[in-house]
């Protein structure tokens, strides 16, 4: 017992229990400590190989604000992002974060220590580059102040690069040694090798003969039987000239309408999609983009693919290019493929659907005459040469039972040749224009059965590329026989016919080249545009006048406007052939004349009232009218139009300033002289058209002719009084229209912003039918017309990125700036096969608001 006692004593006293405050604070400098050490280890691990971008960018907190701002980044230090550049690391590769100050330090450094390139100095590298020259040099001062020889030079005033080429090694030599010695103004010049464009890159370093095949030494070289030494030899294997001109050659018709219509129905759900992204903030959508989710994301119904009468043969306008095949022969044809990717062969069109045998065969023959021309074939690399193009346009006679054959209604054709004569003498020039004449005409009867020859034209044209300007000098080789007591009347034309009407086009002039589509095409059109006797017409890009004429007896006015002026004299023969009396033309560009049109007819858009006398007298740069309020016109209309009693029955008796009793006979009589002078006219027409085209009815064509010249002879000497008065009538009869309708066909860049704009903001027009040979820009034009505008418009600032911009985005750009205005609303929309055989179709839509 004793001994137990005695232990217990010895042992040291026990603590004091600790108190409940106590625990808990070392639990939770535990806790502390253990996370602590966490996030140390995450921060190793991080550091580590499990996270090699650990503080290798900058915070965003940091780089938007300062670094001891208070409202800092909330992760604290647990951010794998840097919050200074002292924290910052570099990354795995051996970079710094780009928006880090030593990023841009050593950016700057590097650019400072930039080696200069090594000029390749070989025979095959001739071709440098110059950078650095003054603003101010042509290539002249190149020899003149530096002493260099060369080759060639290309050099723009205003740019401060040139592309030189050396004829040898001595000359590139030289011109290094000399421009690194001498200095320019204070400023070194530096050399470069120049990099080939692409079409120059697939043809080789030998020069290339006339016949398009290489040599050595500027000599010729035989072709081996079978082998192909031009350049172009790459392609031979892609594809022919069936897959470049017509790729849907290979399926049949029906597949390839439903190709097109695919295409087209992906094309138009970008109009949604862009319309969704136009739309500006705080305005609501507008109910068709809600509606397309019920049709697949269309902006309207498509409602299919109208298919063409005829499938082969079609074109009545064939451009065939001229140039070298692929063996290096002079061929008339069409190219293999773009020279934009170095392709210029050209082959004969042998086996393309869509070309008609009798432009086949005209460009046989002037392939044939092209072999024995001492003038040279264009050559597309160097930009020379004399014979360019050739075009066969072909006019039909009128319409009969459609047939699958469409040559059998062709009855005249015209031959347009395209030349340069640059550097060429005149003399030379007119002996190989009549040797080409008496070769086409010989072709011609020699063949079996005959090809039709009506008239050969000669276009110079002396730019880069082969689209003429379309005041570009016409050469006639071969009129028609005609009275010689005409003089002046032009009789480089043909003829062709759309429904009833007979129509007359010029070399330029702009014609559909599926006749019997086109036919549809418009019938769809007015149909869609829902006209009656009460509709004025706006015909925008009218060209000869096709559409506006064949629905002028549907409609009280037509009134056209087209840039060309060929084209517009065209609409106004056109319009005195077939007797219509209710059609104007104008001759300007739309964007310059579309608004004085509009508020010379319609009134301003923001007052519906008519507009004031010659209120646009002086801002339309040509017009022809082709009414009864015209006075070169009355003598036509007097011998064409009478009325029930048998009298004469003109506008143009009216006094000037009577213009409400004009007012008042229109408005009572305009529906029954309209409907019975067109078919009168109509009538007496058909009766003529069908006698011997060469009999009678060339005569009446002569006559025709003979008051077209009258007509446009008073209307240049008129006095301004008298146009302002005529102008007067026009408009205050066109205000009686309560149903105004635009159809516009415009080319396949769609229409001018300033066009859109007018026809946007002006209230009046209420129904728009829009025909397109582009998709794609009718979606671009579609989007500035039904995207609704705001209360505040913006101005349009200059953006660097529009050159790079979609036309779609060009068009998002421009609702922008669109006046606050109703937005048309697309309703319908339909496909038109004029194009068998290629991708290409027209495209019908309409807009109401």
């Amino acid at each position: 017992m004793e001994t137990e006692m005695e232990m217990e004593d010895n042992k040291a006293p026990s603590p004091p229990p600790p108190m409940e405050s106590d625990i808990a604070g070392e639990k939770r400098k535990r806790e502390d400590d253990e996370s602590s050490s966490a996030v140390l280890a995450a921060a190793n691990n991080t550091a580590g190989a499990q996270h090699p971008m650990w503080k290798t960018s900058l915070c965003s907190f940091f780089r938007r604000r300062a670094a001891s701002s208070a409202d800092g980044c909330s992760h604290g230090d647990s951010c794998r992002y840097a919050h200074s550049e002292e924290e910052l690391r570099p990354r795995p590769d051996g970079t710094w974060d780009p928006t880090s100050d030593r990023a841009k330090k050593l950016r700057k450094v590097a650019a400072e220590e930039v080696e200069e390139e090594v000029v390749t100095v070989d025979d095959k590298a001739l071709d440098k580059c110059l950078v650095g020259l003054p603003r101010a040099w042509s290539k002249s001062p190149l020899t003149s102040k530096k002493g260099i020889s060369y080759a060639t030079a290309k050099k723009k005033k205003g740019m401060t690069v040139g592309f030189v080429t050396f004829e040898n090694i001595e000359q590139l030599k030289n011109a290094i040694e000399v421009l690194t010695e001498n200095q320019s103004g204070g400023k070194e010049i530096k050399i470069a090798d120049a990099n080939r464009r692409s079409h120059q890159k697939l043809h080789t370093e030998k020069p290339v003969s006339d016949n398009g095949v290489a040599t050595e030494n500027g000599t010729s070289v035989d072709v081996p039987p079978g082998e192909t030494s031009a350049p172009e030899a790459a392609i031979s294997n892609k594809k022919s000239v069936r897959d470049a001109v017509t790729p849907l050659a290979h399926m049949s018709y029906n597949d390839q309408l439903e190709h097109k219509k695919n295409s087209v129905a992906q094309i138009l759900k970008r109009l949604t999609r862009n319309a969704r992204k136009a739309c500006p903030t705080g305005i609501p959508l507008p109910d068709w983009v809600f509606k397309s989710k019920e049709i697949g994301g269309l902006p309207c119904k498509l409602e299919g693919i109208l298919e063409s009468p005829v499938i082969n043969g079609y074109r009545n306008k064939c451009e065939f290019s001229v140039g070298f095949s692929l063996e290096g022969k002079k061929t008339v044809g069409f190219m293999l493929g773009n020279f934009r990717e170095g392709v210029t062969a050209v082959e004969e069109p042998v086996d393309c659907p869509n070309v008609s045998e009798i432009s086949c065969k005209y460009a046989l023959i002037f392939q044939d005459f092209l072999q024995s021309s001492s003038l040279p074939v264009w050559n597309r690399v160097d930009n020379c040469g004399f014979w360019r193009q050739f075009t066969v346009r072909e006019g039909r006679c009128r319409a009969q039972p459609v047939a699958q054959n469409a040559e059998t209604q062709i009855s005249e054709v015209m031959l347009i040749v395209q030349v340069c004569s640059t550097g060429v003498d005149d003399a030379l020039m007119k002996d190989e224009f009549d040797k080409l004449t008496v070769a086409l005409q010989q072709g011609a009867a020699t063949c079996s059965p005959p090809l039709p020859l009506t008239t050969i034209v000669v276009q110079d044209h002396k730019g880069i590329s082969n689209a003429a300007p379309a005041d570009c000098p016409l050469i006639p080789l071969l009129v028609p026989k005609v009275d010689q007591s005409e003089g002046t009347v032009d009789k480089t034309r043909i003829h062709d016919h759309i429904g009833n009407l007979r129509f007359s086009i010029s070399p330029t002039a702009f014609f559909q080249v599926n006749t019997l589509a086109a036919e549809r095409l418009y019938t769809l059109a007015g149909d869609w545009a829902n006209l009656n006797s009460g509709t004025l017409l706006f015909d925008v890009c009218c060209g000869t006048g096709t559409i506006g004429l064949t629905l002028a007896h549907r409609v009280g006015m037509v009134v056209g406007i087209e840039m060309n002026e060929s084209a517009v004299s065209d609409a106004e023969r056109n319009a005195l052939i077939n007797g219509v009396s209710n059609c104007r033309f104008v001759c300007g560009k739309a964007e310059d004349v579309m608004g004085s049109l509009l508020t010379e007819y319609l009134g301003s858009p923001q007052q519906d009232i008519p507009v004031s006398e010659g209120a646009v007298s002086g801002t339309v740069k040509d017009e022809e009218v082709i009414d009864g309020s015209k006075n070169s016109g009355e003598n036509l209309d007097s011998s064409m139009q009478k009325n029930d009693n048998g009298e004469s029955q003109q506008l143009g008796d009216a006094p000037a300033d009577s213009s409400s009793s004009a007012i008042d006979e229109i408005k009572g009589n305009s529906n029954d002289r309209v409907g019975n002078g067109l078919k009168g006219s109509h009538d007496e027409y058909n009766e003529v058209a069908g006698e011997d085209i060469h009999g009678e009815a060339s005569l009446i064509n002569e006559s025709v002719d003979l008051k077209v010249s009258d007509c446009l002879e008073d209307r240049k000497t008129s006095d301004d009084g008298s146009s302002i008065s005529n102008n007067d009538v026009t408009a205050a009869t066109a205000c009686q229209f309560e149903d105004i309708v635009a159809i516009v066909d415009p080319p396949r860049v769609g229409l001018h912003p300033t066009v859109i704009k007018a026809l946007r903001t002006h209230p009046r027009i209420r129904r728009l039918v829009y025909i397109s040979c582009n998709p794609d820009s009718l979606v671009a034009n579609a989007i500035e017309l039904c995207t609704p505008s705001s209360e505040r418009q913006e101005k349009n600032k200059g953006n660097r990125g529009w050159r790079t911009m979609s036309s779609a985005g060009l068009a998002r750009q421009r609702t922008k700036s669109m006046p606050n205005s109703e937005p048309f609303v697309p309703k319908r929309a339909m496909a038109v096969d004029l194009f068998p055989h290629t991708s290409h179709c027209e495209m019908v839509m309409l807009f109401e608001r």
